[in-house]
Order: structure tokens, then C-alpha cells, then sequence
């Protein structure tokens, strides 16, 4: 009897740390989107056009929901509707299959008015960095490239979101290991054979056998990355050329991007 209330005061306690950490805004109210935020999404963001129902307004209650708790600055640049509007989009896009999700290692996003070196410059050479996930003393802040964020959206044939990417990895890194398998996302039995699919997909663009940017063969956090956007950005397109890997993309976001008029199976995590 006495084990028996030990696992309901810990499973009590896990669910309560769950909602206040992991999801520190669960019990907040859902806030309308206002009709200018509504148009941006509208015209800019196809993953929101592809919702119907009861997903797209959810949709528009989960961008409320991130913009109210992350703050958003320009670095010398001005941050505008639009700018937030695209930042809150990358950030759904991906964790939109798990109801109740909260960035709790996130404070600010900060946004370059160009790509930038490892010092955070913006002129000079070497400037080809669109987005990083900060470590050590830039921990909880995201630093992404402002054209690049953009671009992401309005270049409907590309399979690259910056945004996306850095969230991806935003995700990865929430167990401590940014190492391609998320455990807030992944359960045990699923690891294994995730491995072993991003270690053969790895492989194929190595020997220039697939249509994954090659960015993805960096490592397998990178490949998780990748392989993310295209899979959010052209799902269609990937269920075709990947089905086995879009199978299991879809297993771990518990969504199924490519099916448009079904609304997405949404599940707490």
C-alpha cells in the first residue's frame, strides 16, 4: 500500500513539474490573434494556410502564446510585426503536434540584420551563419539572421527554414545533448531505429544520393535539423523522395504535414 502512494505522490509531482516547467503557461488564457497578425499568416507561412478547423485557430492561439513569454530584439535593426509574427511561426511549427508545449530554455530571440561570423559581426568576411542556439553565457537566447529568417517563408520551393532549423535544434538540446535524438520528443523503443535511419540518410548524402542539403551530413544534430525543415517546409515533396524517414518524422512531431485537410493529432508530451 505504502509503494503504491510513493508512485501516485511521484507521478502527481512529475505532472505538476511538467506543467509549471515544461509548460509554464498551461494554465494561461488563450489570447485572440489580432487581424494583422492573422493577415501575416495568411500570406506568409504555408504550414498555416494548410490547417483547417479547430488547428488553424489553435495555431493562432499558440503564436499569442509564444509571443506573450519570449521577448524579441533587433541588433541594430527594427523589429517589426511581421519579424515576430515569422519568429512565432518557426517556433509552433515544429512542437505544434504537442498541445500544451512551452520553450522553457528560451528567454529572447534576437534578430541580425544580416548573417554573421562566430563573433556576432555582420560585416567583414566569413559571415555565413543565418541562426545559432546560444550556449554558456548566451543561454536561453537564439540569434538568427533577419533576411534569412524571412527568406525561409517566402521561398516556397526551397526545403531550408532557417527558423525552423534553429528551433529543431532548441529542442534537441532540451535533455542536455544536442545529438539529433530529442528525448522530450523520441521514447526509448523509437531511439534505436532513429539512429540507425539518420546514420544510413547520412550516409546517402555523403555519396551524393539524396536531395537532403548536404549541411545535414555534418552531424546527426545538424541531419535532424535539416531534415526537419524539409519535412515541414515541402512535405509533400519528401513523403515522395523519403517515405520511410517521413514516417518517422512524422512519429516523433505527431503530425502528418503532408495531409493538409486533416487536422493534426494533437497530444501533450
Amino acid at each position: 500500500m505504502g509503494s503504491i502512494l510513493f508512485l501516485l505522490i511521484i507521478l502527481a509531482s512529475t505532472g505538476w513539474y511538467l506543467r509549471t516547467h515544461m509548460y509554464p503557461n498551461y494554465h494561461g488564457k488563450k489570447i485572440p490573434i489580432d487581424a494583422k497578425k492573422k493577415a501575416i499568416l495568411k500570406n506568409k507561412v504555408d504550414f498555416y494556410q494548410r490547417l483547417r478547423g479547430n488547428d488553424r485557430r489553435n495555431f493562432e492561439y499558440r503564436i499569442m502564446r509564444f509571443l506573450s513569454g519570449c521577448k524579441i530584439t533587433g541588433v541594430s535593426t527594427e523589429v517589426t510585426e511581421e519579424d515576430r509574427v515569422l519568429v512565432a511561426a518557426s517556433a509552433i511549427i515544429p512542437v505544434f503536434g504537442f498541445e500544451e508545449w512551452d520553450y522553457s530554455n528560451l528567454n529572447e530571440v534576437l534578430l541580425y540584420p544580416d548573417t554573421f561570423n562566430p563573433n556576432f559581426e555582420t560585416k567583414g568576411k566569413d559571415r555565413n551563419i543565418s541562426g545559432m542556439v546560444g550556449w554558456g553565457f548566451m543561454n536561453g537566447t537564439m540569434t538568427l539572421s533577419k533576411p534569412s529568417l524571412h527568406l525561409g517563408f517566402s521561398n516556397k520551393t526551397s526545403k531550408q527554414n532557417v527558423g525552423i532549423h534553429e528551433f529543431v535544434h532548441l529542442i534537441d538540446k532540451m535533455d542536455g545533448a544536442t545529438d539529433g535524438v530529442p528525448d522530450v520528443l523520441i521514447r526509448n523503443p523509437q531511439s534505436i531505429p532513429w539512429l540507425k535511419m539518420m546514420r544510413e540518410e547520412i550516409r546517402k548524402i555523403m555519396e551524393n544520393d539524396s536531395d537532403i542539403n548536404p549541411y545535414g551530413a555534418t552531424n546527426q544534430a545538424e541531419f535532424y535539423s535539416v531534415a526537419s525543415e524539409y519535412f515541414f517546409k515541402r512535405p509533400r515533396l519528401f513523403k515522395r523522395k523519403h517515405p520511410q524517414l517521413y514516417k518517422a518524422m512524422t512519429d516523433i512531431f505527431k503530425q502528418d504535414p503532408a495531409e493538409p485537410e486533416k487536422e493534426n493529432t494533437q497530444t501533450t508530451a
